[in-house]
């Protein structure tokens, strides 16, 4: 293991084995399996991906660390057809992982599912840390600092540099460790089960559906406030994205959502006044100015009744800003019951969005149920996904909350 002392934390370089070859070939991945097969207790598992370059969310790398099995990178892009032994070991086994809801997506995709989970960034919330990235907890509880640097880099890149494999390698190097002393840590503060209860929910949680108008989401998208104009961001959004998919590069890379905006706002009708813009005038970009003024004419050219809605379909409350004026009585509601458990999640050293979902509070505040008695309240909460130990904490006072009027 490299390191560096300064006299306060102990900055790690790389693994204390060393950081091992990425393995890309059937035969290396078979020993590797059968090492970790043979190795005892969880598996620390950790991706890559190549967020902000490839439009695809893949993992590029596999981090894996067990005891008695040491660090196992793997590409799973060269092993795409030959991951059946991997499959065969690690989804009979609990993985530790930072973040899980990030890499489990990813991890799905490659047919590798854990049978158990425990999450060492939602342990470090739940046990009360106000900064809970790896890096951080690892030198609060261990003492050791990560070398960071390489989170946002191009991991489709081949091959991967060494002080990228370092970096990718040191991310699993301690996650055992770490989650040793926060289970322990959890178990001293009577929150262990509510963790496991946490850790199960992110694990058989759904895949996120497909958001509806994903258009919307454009930055900047507030400044267009026509239906003419949200109409051409809708076009040139789509036709990025399909251009993008194609390409398999990240919709940013394509064009960036800054230019996007530009273009409406700007309204060219020329070719010549659409490459005069910023980013439109650059060399790649000029190729495709034509299709993408094509796209902007043809929003011109819908009827009123295609134009999109100057606001979003919700099926939810509207912002919370509006509700005094909408329903005084679900506006004291809410403040009564961001009051309580405001108060409980500080009694309990917990974030209050851990105590129980923000959105799943405004729902039940904006249209209660017709029984506001504790156990009307715990099946609305039950019905809206909060776990058991949510439930146990909140029903009672949520209970009283919702009997609050203006008056």
């Amino acid at each position: 293991m490299e390191i560096e002392s300064t006299g306060g934390p102990v900055l790690l370089r790389e693994p204390a084995e060393g950081t091992p070859p990425v393995i890309t070939e059937p035969s290396a991945l078979a020993e590797a399996c059968a090492r970790l097969a043979a190795g005892t207790g969880a598996v620390a598992v950790d991706t890559e991906r190549a967020s902000g370059y490839r439009y695809w969310p893949k993992a590029y790398l596999v981090q894996l660390r067990r005891e008695g099995s040491g660090t196992v990178l793997i590409d799973p892009i060269a092993l795409a057809d030959d991951l059946q032994p991997l499959r065969d070991v690690l989804n009979d086994l609990e993985w530790v992982l930072h973040a899980a809801s990030q890499d489990l997506p990813c991890l799905a995709e490659l047919d590798l599912h854990p049978a158990a989970l425990f999450d060492t960034e939602l342990a470090g919330r739940l046990a009360g840390y106000e900064r809970v990235a790896l890096g951080t907890l690892v030198e609060l509880l261990l003492g050791y600092t990560l070398e960071k640097g390489h989170s946002a880099a191009d991991w489709s890149k081949r091959p991967l540099p060494v002080d990228w494999l370092n970096y990718a390698a040191l991310d699993v190097e301690l996650l055992i460790q770490l989650r040793e002393k926060l289970e322990a840590e959890l178990g001293a503060q009577g929150k262990l089960e509510w963790a496991r209860q946490e850790f199960e929910a992110v694990r058989t949680a759904p895949p996120s559906p497909p958001r509806a108008e994903p258009w919307r989401r454009t930055s900047g998208v507030h400044k267009i406030r026509n239906p003419r104009g949200l109409a051409a961001v809708r076009e040139l959004w789509q036709a990025r994205d399909e251009l993008a998919r194609k390409r398999d590069r990240a919709p940013s890379r394509i064009l960036p959502d800054s230019a996007i905006i530009n273009a409406v706002t700007a309204d060219p009708k020329t070719v010549e006044d659409l490459q005069a813009l910023p980013v439109f005038s650059g060399r790649v970009q000029r190729k495709y100015t034509a299709s993408w003024l094509r796209h902007l004419q043809a929003a011109r050219a819908l009827p009123a009744s295609e134009l999109p809605s100057p606001s979003q379909p919700t099926d939810g409350p509207p912002p919370v800003n509006r509700w005094a004026d909408k329903d005084p009585d679900a506006a004291a509601r809410l403040s009564a019951a961001r009051a309580a458990l405001t108060a409980i999640a500080e009694d309990r050293r917990l974030p209050v969005e851990n105590l129980l979902l923000p959105d799943l509070v405004r729902r039940t505040c904006w249209r209660p149920p017709a029984e506001t008695d504790e156990d009307s309240v715990a099946s609305v909460l039950r019905a809206g996904g909060a776990r058991p130990w949510q439930v146990e904490l909140t029903a009672t006072a949520l209970s009283k909350a919702l009997q609050t009027t203006a008056s």
